[in-house]
């Protein structure tokens, strides 16, 4: 978003309240900016004046809403969003109802159990379980994923409805992370349809070299898919050989959690 964007909004809304206007820009930069923003950035992009700006971002600081890179100075939204942004089904949060089926599935497999929603053309990040092993898969809350090189975000992508899933994949670029990376459009929806054969996904190192994912969807009775459940962990502890009794496990844990939502519909 531009500054001339922030600029019209604030134009059309003669009741708005200017300090929060500002706070709620400065969120929505940052929210573009994976890498973080600095307060000279932030202040430049905002056409603000730099103590406005600091003082907004030192609350946010202060209230966990906002990190700082010790050596950029750049300011990051931390997971603290998810909080407030996660969904809710009956009361609860999706990420406290698929908890129990994380839990027990990282104590199955001793690995990283990990929860994600599809936003807009990519994954988020809402929950996780870490791994019981010394050398373990952990990322920070609100990470966002791509939906063509990991098992999560093809899953999500795949269980789109027909004419939607078309649509973003024409509209995705699919860059090549590594060598099995998925960079063909037309295979990308073969790879769709076998996910929704086999009813999970896999990741054989498609994003990142050394890692290796296995995801199941988590469904509502009326919505369809909700969410992707999957366990993540090096290449050498889930190797290709185990995938599909992985794929089992972790299908049988998106089910248990799948059940607790529908019980609440």
């Amino acid at each position: 978003m531009n500054s001339n964007a922030l600029s019209t909004v604030k134009d059309e809304s003669p009741g708005s309240v200017p300090a929060l206007d500002r706070t709620l820009d400065i969120l929505e930069l940052l929210s573009d900016a994976p890498a973080g923003l600095t307060l000279s950035q932030l202040s430049q992009q905002l056409e603000a004046p730099k103590n406005a700006v600091f003082r907004i971002s030192q609350t946010l600081l202060a209230r966990g809403y906002l990190s700082r890179h010790v050596e950029t100075r750049a300011f990051q939204l931390t997971g603290q969003w998810l909080k407030l942004a996660t969904p809710r089904l009956g009361g609860m949060s999706l990420a406290a109802l698929a908890r129990p089926a994380m839990v027990a599935l990282r104590d199955e497999t001793t690995e990283t159990v990990q929860l994600g929603v599809l936003s807009g053309a990519e994954g988020t990040i809402i929950e996780q379980v870490e791994g019981s092993q010394s050398l373990r898969i952990v990322v920070d809350l609100g990470r966002r994923f791509q939906l063509h090189n990991n098992g999560p975000g093809k899953l999500l992508l795949a269980h789109l409805p027909d004419k939607q899933r078309d649509q973003v994949i024409s509209q995705l670029e699919l860059t090549g992370s590594t060598p099995r990376t998925i960079t063909s459009k037309s295979e990308l929806r073969s790879e769709c349809e076998s996910i929704l054969s086999q009813g999970y996904s896999t990741d054989y190192a498609e994003a990142n070299e050394g890692i290796h994912c296995i995801a199941a969807p988590i469904m509502s009775e009326f919505d369809g898919i909700v969410a992707a459940l999957w366990v993540t962990g090096p290449a050498k502890r889930l190797p290709k050989s185990r995938f599909r009794a992985l794929g089992e496990q972790v299908k049988a844990a998106a089910a248990l959690a799948s059940q607790r939502i529908q019980q609440l519909s």
